[in-house]
């Protein structure tokens, strides 16, 4: 067994699950214990161990390796440390079956996780120091809900280079991906008797419209628009809610939609273009954001130097984009140019078998060594 899947199967024994997704003071609840071990791990081969306050009772994990020289540049590795909830205990035991390691995190993201840090120990222990990089581990809190710990480290000021955001890619490197912001929707009607509907006016109808009109023509519209790594931004109406009972006509109703954005995308931008469409067809919403779970869209620059080192080490010729969110938009936002990276495919995330290819882990922990024991 190598370093790398002896670690995971490590991680994947410490339950990390968001407290997001967990009843209040669940055991299994936070990051808190696999932080612990990373920190224990890290400080025996040589790093420097700092933890990062984000949420009460929940921190980042800082683990530096520094240059036997003056710094220069700093390259800061950032997978996350939460999961989901499982589906059964199960999950928390780490089981190997042809070439794969199952549980819970094993893809999504506790495999960036051994990836990245074996190799940042190895270099540690056993290779080359950078003369003139930091390297800098972040284990992350709080991605799989609202990224309080990306959102923490941004907020201290935190400066870098490059940043490789942890998270399943097939080996690609990511250089842009979409971003998401959840919409609600609420039309207004008037309360009326069923029996006398025409006296009434029904909020369920005319949101029913809206919804067809968003999934069908705007949806249409949408498509025809396309960013060469992440094609068209999409639009979903996850619910709808209105109405008591059935003899009485509604007098509002309730929609949520989630809106992929691409690079150049805004909220404004987004929630204008929406209502302009509804008021083309005669129809109308208060139209409002959550933005808690707003994230924006992430595009680095694939031509930067550390960048184009890093897709180097990856023997890959052009950057890929992926459709989902993650950590890097925060990090970007902040001035700090991200990549995403990782073992595993996100089509293995979240499921009730979450698993990882061994090969895949493996390969993850030769390119970032590579990548990193080639760092000045």
């Amino acid at each position: 067994m190598t370093d790398a899947e002896k670690l995971l199967r490590e991680l994947i024994a410490l339950p990390s699950v968001n407290p997001a997704f967990l009843p209040h003071n669940d055991a299994r609840a936070g990051e808190g214990r696999v932080a612990e071990f990373v920190s224990t791990t890290a400080t025996r081969a040589g790093l420097d161990v700092r933890f990062q306050k984000a949420l009460p009772g929940r921190s980042n994990l800082l683990a530096t390796l520094s240059p036997t020289g003056k710094v220069k540049q700093r390259i800061l590795l950032a997978p996350h440390l939460d999961t989901v909830n499982v589906v059964a205990e199960e999950q928390f035991v780490p089981r190997s079956c042809k070439g794969r390691i199952y549980g819970r995190g094993a893809c999504d993201a506790k495999g960036s996780v051994a990836a990245m840090l074996t190799a940042l120990c190895r270099v540690a222990q056993r290779g080359r120091r950078p003369a003139a990089t930091e390297v800098v581990f972040a284990g992350l809190m709080d991605e799989e809900s609202a990224q309080a710990g990306s959102r923490a480290l941004a907020a201290s000021g935190f400066k870098a280079n490059l940043a490789i955001v942890g998270e399943p890619t097939r080996l690609q490197v990511v250089t842009a991906h979409k971003g998401s912001l959840w919409i609600r929707l609420e039309t207004h009607g008037k309360a009326a008797h069923g029996a006398c509907p025409h006296l009434g006016k029904n909020a369920v109808h005319e949101m029913a419209r809206i919804v067809d009109l968003l999934e069908t023509g705007y949806a249409r519209q949408l498509s025809h628009r396309r960013h060469p790594l992440l094609g068209p931004p999409t639009i979903n109406i996850g619910f709808i809610k209105g109405g008591n009972q059935p003899n009485i006509v509604p007098a509002s109703c309730v929609a949520g939609a989630d809106r992929r954005t691409l690079p150049g995308e805004t909220e404004l931008s987004v929630r204008a273009e929406i209502i302009a469409w509804l008021r083309r067809h005669g129809l109308h919403a208060t139209l409002t954001s959550d933005k808690s779970a707003y994230c924006l869209p992430m595009e680095t620059d694939p031509r930067l130097p550390l960048v184009q080192n890093f897709l180097k080490a990856a023997r890959q010729k052009k950057p890929a984009g992926v459709d989902y969110f993650c950590d890097a938009s925060v990090l970007a936002q902040a001035g700090i140019p991200s990549v995403v990276f990782g073992p595993g495919d996100i089509a293995q995330a979240h499921t009730s078998d979450e698993w990882l290819a061994q090969k895949s882990l493996e390969a993850a922990n030769a390119l970032l060594l590579k990548f990193l024991r080639a760092l000045p």
